[in-house]
């Protein structure tokens, strides 16, 4: 049976190279990879997938872990890192920790990642104390995408949370509202997210820079989605009287938000304006004022300064400080200036 050292003695090239050629890898010239497809031609040769990655040491693999699959973020991220790592001969492997607590755990405190990947990136998944001693015996490059928590070593990839928040209540308060209730994370929350902190820290922010006073009444949370946006503006409506505008900490918190207003007989946003954080894929169709943030880039630069240490990435990409993406205002017709009386 031939064999992948067989064809890298033809070809007169290491089997590692053999490697990248058969799986297409722009780091070898297209010379090398017309020799090395000649010698496979010529012995019979077709390349297992397993056998190819061993042959240079690695996996070929990436592990990629998330609170939750369901939420549009974090699908966001993965699949454009997916996109990205597949490029470059990589498969990705999944770690969905579905909100719980001992799923992370189990995780990088046993050895379920040990020579199963090369690499990690953790999406929103704050470390504690605890856990650095754990990460750091992995010994696998990493990166951390949207988390408050910096592992030694790792490059990080993230917006100002604080800063996006700011943006969104000043929009509210340059429309002249003075009323604006905050819907945001819940923080008994099992893996103890920090974004929900920070959003509301900037939201505050702004409020106090414009002079206003932030009413803990107007300041309710839930969990970062539909029906806990629908929930928290149900709170809202119970406690009265009601405010001219809701910031919502997310775009799915939002569309909670609209769709509890509109049962309620309430009109965005001639009764009450709403505004979100994200831009999700459906914000435009229902006329969502938001502050955009790239998800989608945040997943394809975490891949690609995690390929520069696997010795496929552009040494540009290899970058100590966090890479702080922009955010950006759209408005939409979810908001307007607050109605007189």
């Amino acid at each position: 049976m031939t064999r992948i050292d067989d064809v890298a003695r033809r070809a007169g090239v290491s089997t590692a190279t053999v490697s990248r050629a058969l799986r297409g890898l722009p780091t070898v010239s297209p010379a090398t990879r017309e020799r090395v497809l000649e010698a496979a031609a010529e012995l019979g040769y077709t390349a297992s997938p397993s056998a190819s990655r061993l042959a240079g040491g690695r996996t070929g693999t990436v592990a990629v872990v998330i609170p939750r699959v369901t939420r549009w973020f974090f699908a966001t991220v993965v699949e454009a890192a997916e996109e990205t790592l597949h490029e470059a001969g990589y498969d990705l492997l999944l770690y969905n920790l579905g909100g719980r607590e001992h799923a992370r755990q189990r995780l990088l405190h046993t050895a379920n990642l040990h020579k199963r990947v090369d690499a990690v990136m953790l999406v929103a998944t704050p470390l504690e104390p605890a856990d650095f001693v754990a990460v750091t015996n992995l010994a696998l490059p990493g990166v951390t995408v949207s988390s408050g928590t910096a592992v030694p070593g790792w490059p990080r990839v993230l917006i100002d949370d604080r800063a996006a928040a700011a943006t969104a209540t000043g929009h509210l308060l340059a429309l002249g509202h003075r009323r604006i209730a905050h819907i945001s994370g819940d923080p008994s929350d099992e893996l103890a997210f920090t974004t929900h902190i920070d959003r509301r820290i900037g939201y505050r922010q702004a409020l106090l820079a414009a002079d206003v006073r932030p009413e803990p009444e107007l300041d309710v949370e839930a969990d970062f989605t539909i029906n806990g946006g629908s929930r928290a503006t149900a709170e809202l409506l119970r406690r009265g009287p009601l405010p001219t505008a809701i910031f919502a900490a997310c775009d799915e918190m939002a569309l909670g938000a609209m769709a509890t207003l509109r049962q309620a007989g309430l009109r965005v946003p001639d009764d009450i304006s709403v505004i979100g954080i994200d831009d999700h894929d459906v914000a435009g169709v229902v006329g969502l004022t938001t502050v955009a943030q790239p998800a989608a880039e945040q997943g394809r630069i975490g891949a690609r300064l995690l390929l520069g240490p696997l010795g496929h990435g552009d040494p540009a990409d290899a970058v100590e400080p966090p890479v702080i993406l922009p955010t950006r205002l759209v408005v939409r017709e979810s908001t307007a200036p607050p109605r007189a009386g």
